[in-house]
Parts: C-alpha cells; structure tokens; sequence
C-alpha cells in the first residue's frame, strides 16, 4: 500500500504587510512567534507538540497570479513515506519545486495538479527554531539522511524560539545551501 499523508502540518500564506500581520497572529490570535527572517514569520499555538503552523511569507501576489497560498503542507508517518511519495511525484510527473532538510523536518515540495505549491514532510525529531531549507538526498540509507540533519543542526542549535539568526548564522545557513547544491 502506498504511503498516505497523516495529517496537516501547516499553511503558508502570502502577505503584503508582514508586520500587520504577524502583530495579528501573535496579538490577537494568541500564537507564538518560532522562527523569523526578515521576509518571513512563523507561528505555533503549541511550540512543545509543532514547530509551526502557520507561514507568514512577505510577498503579494501579482494579479495574473491567484495564488494567495504559499503552501499547504501535509505530514507524513515515516521516512519511507517521504520516500514514496517523492519516487511517486517523480513517477506521476508532478512538477517537483525542491527537497530540503529544514532538520525538524524533511519536507518535499511539489505542484499539485492546478499549480498549488504542496509540502509533504516528515518529522525528524530534531528539534530546530531557524528556517532553513537545504538539498538532502533522501535515496540514501536513513543513517546517512540523519546524519546530515544532524550536522546541521549543530550549526543552527543554538537559535532559541522567535529568535531571529545573527549574521553569522545566517551567512553559515547560506554556505550550507551552496555547499549541497
């Protein structure tokens, strides 16, 4: 039986005015702020049970554009889920956008059949409080996936809940990114 997706994981959503919103989600709506860049704000109502779940991503939409949702990511069980379902999107011919180790999670993103960014992902259980997306190649044995999301994350695992990297982390995330491309 093929994999399936076990639950939502998080929306992403396109705004026009970052700060007005993340003032809504965190003020109003109660949420709490996981991780910050300057183009982007990620809220939990439970940081303990998600990381996530909801995307806050600066950027309006051009108008032949409709696309207001950045993504809609759904979670799966296991690594060998991801898997499936990556070998599936492959063997469907599905757009596939990227597959990266955020190192809380492995997430494959892909067009759904109308053009809508989708994310399924896997969990890692590495906890992590910085956006990062970096290319890991999951057709490889699970100690050597995990391997990576752990050196990773040594780089990354001194960035505390809401809080923004310093220079040199982010500049450390970039050279990270280059170095798996």
């Amino acid at each position: 039986m093929p994999a399936r997706v076990v639950g939502l994981g998080h929306v992403g959503i396109y705004v026009r005015d970052i700060e007005k919103m993340t003032a809504f989600y965190r003020d109003f709506m109660g949420m709490t702020i996981t991780k910050v860049t300057d183009v982007s704000t990620f809220f939990s109502s439970d940081p303990s049970r998600s990381d996530h779940e909801i995307a806050l991503i600066k950027g309006a939409r051009p108008l032949e554009d409709p696309h207001l949702i950045n993504q809609i990511s759904l979670r799966v069980a296991t690594l060998a889920d991801l898997r499936d379902f990556y070998r599936r999107i492959k063997a469907e011919g599905y757009k596939l956008h990227r597959l990266v180790t955020h190192v809380s999670a492995i997430g494959c993103y892909f067009a759904d059949p109308e053009g809508n960014t989708t994310e399924v992902f896997w969990l890692t259980g590495v906890p992590s409080w910085v956006n990062i997306g970096v290319p890991i190649d999951i057709e490889r044995p699970d100690a050597q996936v995990l391997a990576d999301v752990h050196r990773y994350w040594e780089q990354v695992r001194h960035v505390q809940v809401g809080e923004k990297p310093d220079a040199a982390t982010a500049s450390r995330i970039r050279e990270l990114i280059a170095a798996a491309h």
